[in-house]
């Protein structure tokens, strides 16, 4: 599709409605214009219906299968004024009891005061024949329920997009205006979704006060809101959201202390003291914490103990049949799964997390119980299954979940219908946050247990919560580390060094010969241009073509540099340069291509996929996938995430990424047979030893540093953790005291 006019306007009469997604309001429309020409133009728009009079504001594309189309991105509708304009929306079934016939006898007789006879005189309408007073009723009521939708769309065209417009009318009907106007604020709902600041300036135009208490109220959760979703606070101290709530509303800590005070024990506000400091957390994540710190507990009660003297025959069996001599800390971890209803196991690469794994499968089944595998991501489930030779389900699938009507998640396993078996072993537990595990501890059976594996050192989830580190740091879950590593000392530079990251030594960079390389380049500015030639020209000359598939750069960064936004830009045209036989399209200021590596950077659980003929639902932060085909003309592009294939509607696009260069962040729970990593300066938060440790455990085969000699050791010499403001830990050590 070729770009004609980036920049116009097209006003005319609805002739036809050529398709329509009722779930997404993406529109092909026939316009006849002002000139009297038929236009084709393509948008979202809200229940249109043929005769309506638009103004769309876009630009003129050219396609070459469908021609000359006007591309909308906004719109204002109004009713047409002409008499065969009125016939034309009311034939087209718009209104409720009204068909092409009755079209005609209303505007036969009304004429072009047909409007306001629908609207305040329906009971003229009983002067036509066949309409009964009750009819009369109804068809006045669907008209004024399409002018009141009319009216919601003109009066929030200024402050929102069309899109967040058709979510406010659908989720507060015909009186949303009345509601909003009432408290602004209620655009801030989890429902709704639109940013505090946005309604915040739709309530100044209002005149809303600055004191007023649902805007204080609404500023008080954006702000714990925004601490879960970018810093994975779970709760703030209470002197903190005072400060940071004051400085969003510009008022006082005094007057805003006084009302936090007021809004405690809401049905969205609690408070939880620990180590003498309160915290003020939302109850949804108030709740998370009490309730996984009882469960734990009580699954700690629960279980059904095996003897001693069984557990010692069948560990003696199992390693005998596997022919495998188990090291003191892997006996250690195998004899807690087996005795315990709660058991982590944490440590480092190549230190026999997967062997233990491997011996609990055999020794469970030995037992007669059911046991099955799992971990947040796809990406993850798929290496832990190709590592153990057993099926893996993610821990989204194995709660079975859906997404409702109202398009919110539920799993359907919970207390009312547990899982089945009465074993689950979750590898990279890292990556588990507070909802994810609350949703898992409510499916657990009774007197089951949970084997939690992961890696203590990398980052903490993206989601919030701080899980494993709170349930390790409680010292109430019986953990295993395992620090002994079962390679022979020269077999990987990779685990060598890794593990010399986290011990804060410096790692070995000097090596030409092995799986490790450091490529120095002392001016930042190269740094792009280095990674760029190392994807397209070094490395397939080295290794062979197939090699620039098998690649991943991991930064530290969006910014900088090294960066994930200038890395995009530069590899994109490296890698997959436009083409004449390339459709692409731009979305939030990148332009997407055919062929182009893309990353899933939210989860979303209404997108819909379909894999060898099964169709299913969800994509999850961090999935990544290529752009095989763009549909303009629908409004989607096809993309295959690993094996299953998506049609991604292009109103969704603000969830998508390149990803030819993706965060460390972003990575977690991924493996890539080969990561360049960009070293150069950034913010300090991320320049830390956990993050380093994070990108370089990705790495299967081969990793390369490529950047400033000076920043690995700068990295490792800070390891600093950022703090996650939790309550799990206190709730743990109050649990497990009372048990």
């Amino acid at each position: 599709m070729r770009e004609l006019n980036t920049a116009s306007v097209l006003e005319g009469r609805i002739e036809n409605i050529v398709y329509r997604n009722e779930e997404n309001d993406y529109t092909v429309l026939e316009v006849v214009a002002e000139d009297e020409k038929l236009v084709t133009a393509v948008g979202n728009i809200a229940s249109p219906a043929e005769g309506e009079l638009v103004r769309l504001s876009g630009g003129y594309t050219y396609h070459k299968e469908f021609g000359a189309q006007f591309a909308f991105s906004s719109y204002e509708k109004s009713l047409p004024k002409e008499v065969d304009g009125i016939l034309q929306y009311l034939s087209s079934r718009t209104v409720k009891g009204v068909g092409p016939v009755t079209a005609l006898k209303i505007v036969n007789k009304y004429g072009t005061d047909t409007f306001d006879v629908l609207e305040n005189h329906p009971e003229w309408l009983t002067d036509i024949p066949g309409i009964t007073p009750k009819k009369a009723r109804a068809i006045s009521e669907s008209f004024r329920e399409h002018s009141e939708e009319r009216n919601v769309m003109l009066f929030f065209k200024d402050h929102m997009q069309p899109a967040d417009i058709g979510r406010v009318y659908k989720k507060l009907g015909a009186n949303s205006v009345g509601i909003v106007r009432d408290n602004p604020y209620v655009l801030c709902s989890s429902e709704l979704g639109i940013p505090f600041d946005r309604a915040d300036d739709i309530a100044a135009s209002f005149g809303y006060p600055k004191d007023g208490e649902e805007r204080v109220y609404a500023g008080i959760i954006h702000v714990l809101r925004y601490n879960a979703d970018v810093n994975g606070h779970t709760c703030l101290p209470k002197d903190k959201l005072i400060g940071a709530s004051a400085s969003l509303l510009s008022l006082g800590t005094d007057e805003v202390g006084r009302m936090v005070e007021r809004f405690l024990g809401t049905e969205d506000l609690s408070q939880y003291t620990a180590g003498g400091t309160d915290y003020v957390m939302q109850n949804e994540c108030y709740e998370s914490e009490e309730f996984i710190a009882r469960r734990l507990a009580e699954m700690a009660r629960e279980v059904v103990h095996i003897s001693g003297k069984d557990i010692h025959s069948l560990v003696y069996k199992v390693s005998s049949t596997k022919g495998v001599r188990y090291a003191p800390l892997q006996s250690e971890a195998i004899y807690r799964c087996l005795e315990g209803g709660v058991t982590i196991i944490t440590g480092g690469p190549g230190t026999g997390k997967t062997t233990v794994v491997k011996a609990l499968i055999s020794l469970f089944d030995d037992l007669g119980m059911d046991s099955v595998l799992c971990a947040p991501t796809g990406r993850a489930a798929k290496r832990m299954s190709e590592a153990t030779g057993e099926e893996a389900k993610t821990v989204h699938r194995l709660l079975e979940m859906e997404r409702t009507e109202a398009l919110e998640m539920r799993f359907n396993r919970n207390s009312r219908f547990p899982i089945d078996e009465e074993v689950v072993i979750v590898d990279e537990a890292s990556m588990i946050d507070l909802s994810l595990m609350n949703a898992l501890l409510r499916a657990m059976p009774r007197g089951s247990r949970l084997i939690l594996i992961g890696d203590f050192d990398q980052l903490p989830s993206v989601g919030a919560g701080n899980v494993l580190a709170d349930l390790i740091a409680s010292g109430v879950i019986p953990t295993v580390r395992l620090t002994e590593v079962f390679r022979q000392s020269g077999e990987s530079l990779i685990i060598d060094n890794a593990h010399k990251i986290n011990n804060g030594e410096p790692p070995i960079l000097s090596a030409t010969d092995r799986d490790f390389f450091f490529v120095k380049r002392e001016d930042e500015r190269k740094i792009a241009e280095t990674v760029a030639t190392l994807i397209t020209e070094r490395l397939p000359r080295a290794y062979g073509r197939h090699m620039r598939e098998r690649i991943q750069v991991i930064t530290p960064s969006r910014k900088g540099a090294g960066g994930v936004e200038i890395l995009n830009k530069e590899l994109q045209g490296r890698i997959n340069p436009r083409s004449d036989v390339k459709r692409e399209h731009m979305a939030h200021g990148v332009i997407f291509r055919e062929g182009d590596r893309v990353m899933q950077v939210q989860n979303d659980y209404e997108l819909e996929w379909e894999k060898l003929g099964v169709e299913g639902v969800g994509l999850y932060n961090g999935d990544i996938g290529v752009i095989e085909k763009i549909h303009p003309e629908r409004k989607v592009m096809h993309i295959r995430f690993d094996d299953r294939g998506v049609d991604y509607p292009f109103d969704k696009l603000d969830e998508l990424e390149l990803a030819y260069a993706i965060t460390v962040h972003k990575s977690q729970g991924s493996e890539y047979p080969v990561v360049i990593i960009p070293m150069y300066s950034c913010a300090p938060m991320l320049m830390t030893r956990n993050l380093l440790y994070t990108a370089v455990t990705r790495a299967r085969d081969m990793v390369i540093l490529v950047g400033r000699s000076d920043i690995p050791m700068r990295m490792i010499s800070n390891d600093r953790e950022v703090e996650r403001y939790t309550t799990l830990e206190a709730r743990l050590l109050s649990e497990f005291g009372e048990s």
